[in-house]
C-alpha cells in the first residue's frame, strides 16, 4: 500500500487534491481511498488530507501515520507543524515553493533522503498562470506523478476531467501537465 499525506490550508484544495489522486488510482484499476482531517472549518486554517493506493481492497480507516509521500501545499506550515512525522526513510517530499530545500531550512532533515525523492515546484504560480487562482493542488498532482511514478499523468488528467466542468478542466489539465513537464525536465537535467 502506498500512503500519501497532504498538508495545506483551508481553501487551497487539499481535500480535492486527495480525492483526485484517489480517482487517478481508480482509473488505473487500483483501489484507493481519500479523506480529510481538519479542525475548524475556516479559510486559511491548517488542513490535512490522506490518500491510500493499493492493488487490493483497503480496509484501513485511520489517518496516515507513516506516509510514503508528503505533499506540502503551503510552505508557511513548514516550521509551525510537524509535517514530516512518520515519513518513511524512502519517502517522497513535494513542496509548493520556488525555494530549494536548503533555502527552506530543511537540509538537516533531508540529509538521508535521495535527491530524486525531493521536489519543489512553483505550484501556486503555475495555478495562477493557467487557472487564475492560487490553488496549488492540481499542479502538485502533476508533480507527484513525475517524481514518484506511482501514478501516470494521463490518469491525473482523467481525474481532473471528471472533477471539473470542461472549460475549467482544460485549464487545470494545462497546470498539471506543465508541473509534470517541469519536474521531468528538472530530473533529466540533474541526471545529465
Amino acid at each position: 500500500m502506498f500512503q500519501v499525506r497532504i498538508h495545506g490550508r483551508g481553501g487551497q484544495g487539499v481535500v480535492s487534491g486527495a480525492e483526485m489522486l484517489s480517482v487517478a488510482a481508480f482509473v488505473e484499476g487500483r483501489f484507493a481511498q481519500a479523506f480529510p482531517s481538519f479542525g475548524s472549518e475556516r479559510m486559511g486554517a491548517p488542513v490535512m488530507a490522506f490518500c491510500r493506493i493499493d492493488v487490493k481492497e483497503i480496509r484501513l480507516r485511520e489517518p496516515v501515520l507513516e506516509p510514503d509521500a508528503v505533499i506540502i501545499q503551503d510552505p508557511t506550515l513548514l516550521h509551525q507543524v510537524d509535517l514530516f512525522q512518520g515519513l518513511r526513510d524512502r519517502g517522497y517530499i513535494l513542496i509548493n515553493s520556488t525555494r530549494s530545500f536548503e533555502d527552506l531550512g530543511l537540509n538537516d532533515f533531508t540529509r538521508g533522503f535521495s535527491r530524486r525523492r525531493l521536489c519543489n515546484v512553483p505550484a501556486t504560480e503555475i495555478a495562477m498562470k493557467h487557472v487564475g487562482r492560487a490553488v496549488p493542488n492540481v499542479p502538485l498532482l502533476g508533480a507527484f506523478a513525475a517524481v514518484s511514478g506511482q501514478i501516470r499523468i494521463e490518469s491525473v488528467v482523467a481525474a481532473i476531467r471528471e472533477k471539473f466542468p470542461p472549460a475549467l478542466a482544460q485549464k487545470n489539465v494545462a497546470a498539471a501537465t506543465e508541473a509534470y513537464a517541469l519536474v521531468q525536465s528538472t530530473r533529466e537535467t540533474a541526471d545529465a
